[in-house]
């Protein structure tokens, strides 16, 4: 069977239903990279210049992971995912960035996705993706409707279950539904931030399952209704400029509002847009002075004992100050 490599970093946490979906109806079998390490991590860094951001080098370090492994890996440029919004660089150079930095890599499959350029293109690009396992344009339309379908019911769950990505991934992987989480809580926390930040263990030392072990509610971007994102990006910034912001920005203001004890913001460090989009949460929070707002930037030398120190003082400040109330 013709595998497929698919490296866990930046977009898989996004869309791996879909995309093993699609693959997987046109017969081609899927190899998914192994948890990031230090191994990982180490060697993507090594390829790329130091002033490249930490998700690019977890990804490289992924792809080189995967040599030898599989027969082609799916590497998507995706520009943009709605109309007038643009995406991060590099998003949109991945492939390009692969192969010159990655020479022993399998083929590189990769797929240009443009909102702003038509449907049409779309559409057309979907097809060519589809050509590499077969010539049927039925099959491969259909493989691309039951992905997309996986997918919108993939974010439904979360939305309408409050459940959070890494819940989801794990009861995906072992075929069984999310255990419920124990009540009462000591507070509720929402830790906003990319997929790719909040869900890759290694990268953020564990900050989910170090917060749910204090006994604290987390609820992350995912839970929260696409209409939700929306509106509180409208009201953040008028209408999202990078894809994504929802992620921070809108999952930002919705919870500044919401019925939450504090709000941790978290990105990597040389990431231009993050830091804006922080930034706006950061100054919305201090505007409204009445939910605890704490950002913290990562990178490969990020220390696991201060960032621990970091939560205990914010988790503690935050129960000092429900306890004063």
């Amino acid at each position: 069977m013709f595998k497929v490599g698919i490296p866990r970093a930046l977009l898989y946490y996004q869309y791996y239903p879909m995309w093993q979906v699609f693959f997987e109806e046109l017969g081609a079998g899927v190899v998914i990279s192994p948890t990031t390490t230090p191994a990982v991590l180490a060697a993507g860094s090594s390829r790329l210049v130091a002033d490249t951001c930490l998700p690019a080098k977890v990804f490289i370090g992924h792809v080189i992971s995967l040599v030898g492994k599989c027969d082609c890996i799916f590497i998507p440029a995706i520009r943009s995912v709605k109309n007038d919004v643009y995406n991060c660089s590099k998003f949109l150079g991945l492939p390009d960035m692969t192969r010159a930095t990655v020479p022993e890599s399998p083929p590189i499959l990769d797929i240009d996705v443009d909102i702003n350029r038509g449907k049409r293109q779309l559409y057309q690009a979907i097809y060519r993706l589809g050509r590499h396992f077969t010539w049927n344009p039925v099959k491969i339309k259909r493989a691309a409707l039951t992905a997309w379908q996986t997918y919108q019911r993939h974010r439904q769950t979360m939305a309408g279950e409050k459940l959070m990505l890494s819940q989801v991934m794990e009861a995906r992987e072992a075929g069984q539904r999310p255990p419920a989480k124990p009540e009462p809580y000591r507070a509720t926390i929402a830790v906003i931030g990319h997929p790719y930040i909040l869900f890759d263990v290694y990268v953020n030392h564990r900050i989910v399952r170090r917060l749910e072990q204090a006994n604290i509610r987390v609820v992350t971007p995912e839970m929260l209704t696409v209409s939700e994102l929306t509106a509180a990006t409208a009201r953040m910034v008028g209408g999202a400029y990078w894809t994504y912001e929802e992620e921070i920005v809108g999952a930002g203001g919705h919870y500044l509002q919401n019925t939450v004890d504090g709000v941790i913001g978290v990105m990597a460090f040389g990431c231009g847009p993050d830091s804006l989009m922080m930034d706006m949460v950061d100054r919305r929070a201090a505007r409204l002075k009445s939910t605890p707002f704490m950002s913290i930037t990562l990178d490969e030398h990020t220390a696991e004992a201060g960032l621990v120190t970091r939560l205990e003082a914010f988790t503690d400040m935050i129960q000092r100050r429900k306890k004063g109330r």
